[in-house]
């Protein structure tokens, strides 16, 4: 008795384990999906506020307001494309290598820029604008490289698919329209079993019934029959009528 209370206490606090665990990790989830949700949105209110301000501000903030909103685009879709790309080829994860490694860069020059924003210097901030510019545009131009070398090699394989796919077409359409025509069967003179039962019940009847001719007559016996023995019980044939 006391082995299998001990049996029941285990699963129990077992089955609360696995619970937990699993109340854990669905929490984690959710809050990982939260997270991934105020990032996006944190993200979307930033680059409207970046387009907003390239267009009404003027001078340096305006220009400033447009390299961070060129590299967070060229960055963000450059991202997406490796790993789109990286989820079908294996061979794209040394790409992802190298674009973590600018995008480190990236990140360090969006700093710079925001930082830039609230210096109150003019000269300064026209001093290290230039040199800002200069960095924004090589960070942007590796990955724009980066992301039109993805899709071109995407673009090939799926080149190189369809163009296989369409020589297995053709040569399978050769093959239908090209066919050797069946010679007309060789004619099979029915049996007997086969004609009585195409005919049906009926006609076989019928043959039992009607005499046959000359040449369909059995063969007779050398011996000729015997005559019938009459019996008590039969009628008496009844003589024709000579009138």
């Amino acid at each position: 008795m006391e082995a299998v209370i001990a049996v029941f206490a285990l699963l129990f606090l077992l089955f609360i384990g696995l619970g937990a665990y699993a109340t854990v990790k669905a929490v984690g989830a959710a809050r990982r999906g939260v997270d991934r949700t105020i990032e996006q949105a944190r993200r979307t209110v930033e680059d409207h506020t970046l387009r907003a301000k390239s267009f009404v501000q003027v001078g340096p903030a305006a220009e400033i307001a447009q390299l961070r909103l060129a590299l967070r685009t060229s960055m963000r879709a450059t991202q997406d494309a490796l790993r789109a790309g990286a989820a079908e080829d294996e061979s794209l994860k040394e790409s992802l290598g190298l674009f973590e490694r600018l995008s480190a860069h990236g990140h360090e020059l969006d700093a710079d820029l925001r930082r830039l924003e609230s210096e109150p210097d003019r000269a300064e901030l026209t001093g290290r604008l230039a040199q800002l510019r200069s960095r924004t545009e090589r960070i942007t131009e590796s990955a724009d490289s980066l992301r039109r070398a993805v899709r071109d090699r995407a673009r090939r394989f799926v080149d190189d698919d369809l163009g296989v796919l369409s020589d297995q077409i053709d040569i399978e359409a050769d093959a239908l329209r090209h066919w050797t025509p069946a010679g007309p069967a060789p004619e099979q003179r029915p049996d007997a079993s086969a004609s009585a039962a195409a005919d049906g019940p009926d006609a076989e009847h019928a043959r039992s019934r009607w005499p046959r001719s000359a040449e369909e007559q059995p063969p007779q016996a050398i011996t000729p029959p015997s005559p019938r023995i009459a019996h008590p019980w039969q009628k008496k044939p009844r003589p024709e009528s000579t009138t």
